[in-house]
Formats: C-alpha cells, structure tokens, sequence
C-alpha cells in the first residue's frame, strides 16, 4: 500500500488532541479485562498483610466475601481463588485439597452464596498449596513429580471445586493428560457447565517468589519445578501445550508469568484465535510497587501502561494483583 509522504502525511495529527487520540486508540482495557487474584485465610474477620507482596493480604472467608462485593462495584468480573493451607494440613499426598470444607472450597461457596452470577469464580487446581514438599503433584522416591497419578487427584480436587459453586476451573499444574481428565470428570458428574481455563502455557519462572509466601509453601520446596513447568526458551513447545490443551476440552488457556512472555501470548493468540489470558505474576507486581516506591516511575501510569500491554499483545485479559486498583483508575 502507497502512502502519502512528509508534509502531506504528518502521523502526528491525530495525536494533538485527547479526544482524537481515543478515536483512533487501536486497543482498549477496561475492568471487565482484569481478574482479581486473592488469597483467603483460616479465621474471622482476619487480615494478613503479605510482606514481599506490598498492599496484598490474606484474607480469612467473611472479609473475602467483602473483597468481592468491592469487585463487583469495580466492574471487575471474576475472582481467581488461592489458599494459605495451615502447616498441620499440609501432608506429602496433598489430601487438603480434596477436603470439601477446605478454604478453597469455603470460599467459593460463601462468594456464590453471597454474589450469584453477579461474579465469577476461578479455582486453582494443583497441589502446590497442599503439599508438605512444595510440588505440584505427588511425588516418588526420588522427589520426580508422578503425572498419572497426580491427574487423578486433580480429578477429585476439580470436582470438590465446581460441587462449591466453582464456575472456572483452572488447572496450574502443568501435568499431561489433566484437561481431558478434569473434562471428561466435570461432564460425567453435571458439571458440563463449567469453564475450564488451562496454564497451558506456565514457565519455571524466576517471578513467583512473593506467591510462594502468599500461600505458604516458601522453603517447603526441594528441588525444582523443572521437569513439568515449561523451560522460558520455548515458544514453540508452548503452542503444543496449549493445542493440546484445547483439543482436550479447555475453554479459554492462560500464558504464566505475562510481561517478560507477551511474545507467547501474541503467537498463542495469532496460532489459535481463543481466548488468552496473561497471569501479571507477583514478581511483576512486586517490582511495579518497588518501582514507585522509590520513585523510578509513578504507580498508576505503570500499572495501566503494562496491563494495556496485555490487551496488545492479544491477551482477552490478565489476572493481576492490581486489579482493584487499576479498575478504580479505568472507571474514574
């Protein structure tokens, strides 16, 4: 295509102005682009602020309850659920997360009971948070994550989950096979219903630190991650995942960490055109309040900055720590 050349083209005239800027604003972000990822506590009217993780906290089940009619008024459509499962409930087999009166499954319920469908719920579906080891699924002798055996515990664990109200179920594990099992499971027990949205795409990333002490498991691990979570040099190996993922019954997958990986999100999005979502990981938030808090950049414009990001880079939308912020900023 033949454009017109310098002085008759000047690209600069539509950006003289703010309201011609948005008449031709190429990608929107609004609240119903954000998930809010919250972590929920044992006990009443409890707030644990999380140290590595500035402005974020714990939340025992009646406050979360609170945080999610805040949501609700924010514009903010789902909730993404996580447990800080107590030390004594931990075990090698991760039997707490088949537990229907465990914290995930409290909290789920006492959302729904509260909201309806005025928002949703995504769950978490690994073992991580109830491990006495750290891994994600359950382990042989040697300490090598079991992948069979591990999909049929997620199996229990999903259906513990949607029993509770949950509408998005959302595999983190990064075992073979869990979709198709978790699936196959949900349809079987009359949960055809609800959603699943798959970490298809979920890096052994130096950016999760700060959820590690979110739920408890910061020291517990031995070992790494490796062996199931995907090595950052792929791309390639990413698309795989997530065609497999989606050819067994995911509704929507996910790319985990999200900035240092929007060149995932866009090839996941040009591969396969469904919706992605980015998880904005607490390394990431981390680093932005950092960032403010010593005055290399000014918070509010690096949050939507790096959201908008997202939202280019193809992402239908992100899970992020900043959600209630960043909502409050996009509707005020």
């Amino acid at each position: 295509m033949t454009h017109a050349a310098f002085p008759d083209l000047r690209l600069r005239r539509t950006r003289r102005t703010a309201w011609s800027r948005a008449m031709v604003r190429e990608h929107q972000l609004t609240p119903s682009n954000l998930i809010w990822p919250l972590f929920v506590c044992q006990g009443e009217g409890t707030e644990e602020p999380i140290a590595s993780l500035p402005g974020v906290s714990r939340w025992s089940v009646d406050r979360l309850v609170d945080r999610a009619k805040d949501a609700v008024a924010a514009g903010i459509p789902c909730l993404a659920l996580f447990p800080y499962t107590q030390p004594e409930r931990r075990s090698e087999d991760g039997a707490e997360a088949l537990n229907p009166d465990n914290l995930m499954c409290r909290a789920t319920a006492a959302v729904k009971d509260a909201l309806g469908d005025a928002i949703g719920v995504l769950t978490d579906v690994a073992l991580d948070p109830y491990t006495s080891h750290g891994q994600d699924g359950l382990i042989d002798e040697a300490g090598y994550v079991l992948n069979d055996e591990t999909v049929e515990v997620l199996v229990g664990q999903a259906l513990c989950q949607a029993r509770a109200g949950a509408d998005i179920i959302a595999p983190s594990d990064m075992m073979d096979g869990r979709v198709g099992a978790i699936r196959e499971a949900l349809e079987i027990e009359g949960f055809g219903h609800v959603q699943i949205m798959a970490y298809s795409a979920k890096y052994a990333s130096a950016f999760y630190g700060p959820f590690r002490d979110a739920v408890g498991s910061r020291g517990l691990l031995k070992g790494d991650k490796k062996t199931y979570q995907m090595d950052p040099a792929n791309v390639e190996e990413a698309l795989r995942e997530v065609e497999q993922d989606l050819a067994e019954g995911a509704d929507s997958v996910m790319v985990k960490p999200g900035l240092p990986y929007l060149d995932v999100v866009r090839a996941v999005k040009d591969a396969f055109a469904v919706p992605v979502y980015a998880y904005q990981v607490s390394g990431e938030y981390a680093m932005i309040e950092a960032a403010a808090a010593a005055g290399a950049g000014e918070r509010d414009a690096l949050v939507l900055e790096t959201l908008l990001a997202f939202r280019r880079a193809g992402a239908s939308g992100v899970l992020t720590y900043h959600a209630l912020h960043a909502a409050r900023l996009l509707g005020a």
